[in-house]
């Protein structure tokens, strides 16, 4: 029963609901231009791009593909570019409870199929830590964060609140990449999606590791998008700067960065055979799940076959595709 456990939907029923009380959450639906597509804009100011059609696919289309590339169960997140962590904090916790319940619903009616990961108004740790408590008991299997609030690390933010939530919970926290405006430099040639989410999950999981949150919550479970982003591959650098950087960098690690690479979980999104080689013999394919991205331009739409070119055996495709989401999720 293979599980993808990296893949986002957005049920269409959210474009019904913002268009007759858009103004309640502070996310109103607006044309874009030039495509006179259907978009989201934020009271704060961000606008979003069009959804990519996959994102909002009817039930059977996501199922059918699925079935062609083996997969039996998505673990679904929502859109990170849509978490709007700048709305006001009431509207924020009403926005994210809409978007769970969503999930929810649709997760519910198509169980055989379907997870949820559940999605939280940050910076705001206790209100993201109490909408947490309710969607699992909602059924949400793990939470889902953006690396970052606009433009802030999360290991910069005051979140331990939350990251106590999840531990006392026994659920995993999915760190997903948002940068719903390219950068200057990654507007144009795809470093958008090439460079600029890898990297952003590598910002994030730096500052969560060097600022002492895997310290003081030994027991939180993360899963890192995109195989870790560039983490595994900068680890040396990281370990070095832990031993040499100055005191004002504010790093406060317990150990080198390289001792945490297996407190954490990767997915296989790489693209590159050689590359998820590496990753397995950094972090060992227990700490490797399946991944699609599914609904996204850069997504695997063969993850299976990714495993079989990366050279991985029966027994290590198994422990990947099925038994380390399962004792992740509590599947």
């Amino acid at each position: 029963m293979p599980i993808d456990v990296h893949a986002h939907y957005v049920p269409l029923k959210l474009l019904d609901v913002l268009e007759r009380e858009g103004a309640r959450y502070g996310v109103n639906v607006v044309e874009h231009q030039p495509t006179c597509q259907k978009c989201l804009r934020f009271e704060y100011g961000l606008q979003i791009r069009p959804f990519f059609p996959k994102l909002v696919e009817p039930v059977a289309s996501r199922i059918e593909s699925m079935q062609r590339c083996g997969i039996d169960r998505q673990v679904l997140s929502a859109w990170a570019d849509i978490f709007g962590y700048a709305l006001a904090r009431d509207k924020g916790e009403a926005w994210h409870r809409l978007l769970n319940d969503l999930l929810a619903d649709f997760s519910a009616s198509n169980s055989k199929s379907f997870s949820w990961l559940a999605s939280g108004a940050l910076p705001d740790a206790a209100r993201a830590a109490r909408e947490l408590e309710r969607a699992v008991k909602a059924g949400a299997v793990g939470g889902v964060l953006a690396t970052n609030v606009e433009g802030t690390n999360l290991g910069e933010l005051p979140l331990d609140e939350y990251w106590a939530a999840a531990v006392a919970l026994d659920v995993p926290v999915f760190l997903h990449p948002a940068q719903p405006v390219p950068l200057p430099r990654s507007g144009k040639f795809a470093l958008n999606q090439i460079a600029q989410y890898t990297f952003d999950t590598t910002l994030c999981v730096g500052s969560l590791i060097s600022s002492g949150v895997l310290d003081r919550f030994p027991k939180l479970r993360l899963i890192l998008s995109h195989g870790g982003g560039a983490l595994p591959y900068l680890i040396g650098r990281f370990d070095v700067m832990h031993e040499r950087a100055d005191k004002a960098q504010g790093i406060v690690a317990a150990a080198k960065p390289s001792s945490y690479l297996r407190r954490m979980w990767y997915d296989t999104i790489l693209h590159d055979a050689t590359a998820l080689r590496y990753l397995a013999g950094r972090v060992k394919a227990d700490r490797i799940v399946l991944g699609s991205d599914d609904s996204f331009p850069p997504a695997d739409r063969d993850p299976l076959a990714s495993l079989r070119a990366a050279g991985f055996d029966a027994s290590e495709m198994k422990l990947i595709t099925e038994d380390n989401p399962r004792q992740l999720f509590r599947l």
